[in-house]
């Protein structure tokens, strides 16, 4: 049985071609199924949602945050996949009793095509994932960067007001589509901003994403009145934060959005993409 070393310094003897996965993040979920895994997974949390309608004959072992132990136990698997941020720390080491857990660490581009070579790995479909990485690196190649650095608030949850910084796959995202992310300055890597400091952060633009908070028109409106001279735009959340598969209509997805923000660089308003 062949040993890997995982995110978590932990040594995880995982076995050859593995017949029962089980996985904890939905953006690597949606991988496995991009290396055609379909036949092989068998559980998932209830926010791998990707991709439909494929997903639903997967079984459901709890939420990323909190598992369904007998659940779980159900799915018999013979290799879990979690990642570092998606899942606690006490869920992965009390799996890590019983069954075999890969843990994923993923905070930047490179990491992400990292991940998928893993995934190709642990699975026994490397030429898959190579080719799979192949496609993404040209996708984001093809990628255009702002005619002009903007000066970006990515912004993740409110009450209080939440944002992507340091060390994050979003701001890596943000930064490969020349966007200069304002949280960089602040504590954490998703640090929480009150009102008073969202206005002397002054971005050219602010970012709502669909998720983890579906930020609206009326949350955007909102935001207006604190950032006033700052243009408002709703972005698809999926797009930003989810990596692997996700990366080839992330690479489409984002070229679109710089034509769109360099067309409203003057336009203080509110836009959905």
């Amino acid at each position: 049985m062949p040993e890997l070393t995982d995110a978590c310094g932990r040594v995880v003897a995982v076995p050859e071609r593995p017949q029962r996965v089980v996985c904890l993040c939905p953006s690597l979920t949606e991988t496995l199924f991009e290396l055609g895994l379909d036949e092989r997974l068998v559980g998932r949390t209830r926010y791998c949602i990707h991709p439909a309608p494929q997903i639903d004959a997967v079984a459901v072992v709890g939420g990323t945050k909190k598992i369904d132990f007998d659940g779980m136990t159900a799915c018999a698997p013979d290799l879990i996949i979690a990642e570092k941020e998606e899942n606690r720390r006490e869920d992965v080491e009390a799996l890590a009793q019983r069954w075999p857990v890969y843990v994923c660490d993923i905070q930047n581009l490179e990491q992400a095509l990292d991940a998928i070579g893993v995934l190709g790995r642990l699975t026994g479909q490397d030429m898959t994932a190579d080719q799979l990485v192949q496609r993404i690196e040209q996708a984001w190649q093809g990628i255009a960067k702002l005619r002009q650095p903007l000066r970006v608030l990515y912004l993740i949850w409110r009450k209080p007001w939440m944002a992507a910084g340091q060390d994050t796959y979003i701001n890596a995202v943000l930064q490969r589509a020349g966007m200069s992310n304002v949280a960089l300055g602040l504590p954490g890597r998703y640090p929480q901003i009150d009102s008073a400091e969202l206005a002397a952060l002054k971005p050219d633009v602010c970012l709502l994403s669909s998720e983890p908070y579906p930020f609206e028109h009326k949350h955007a409106e909102e935001l207006a009145r604190l950032m006033p001279g700052t243009h408002m735009q709703l972005v698809d959340g999926e797009m930003f934060s989810w990596y692997g598969a996700r990366m080839l209509m992330a690479a489409r997805y984002l070229g679109e959005l710089v034509t769109a923000l360099d067309e409203a660089r003057q336009d203080p308003s509110i836009s959905r993409r």
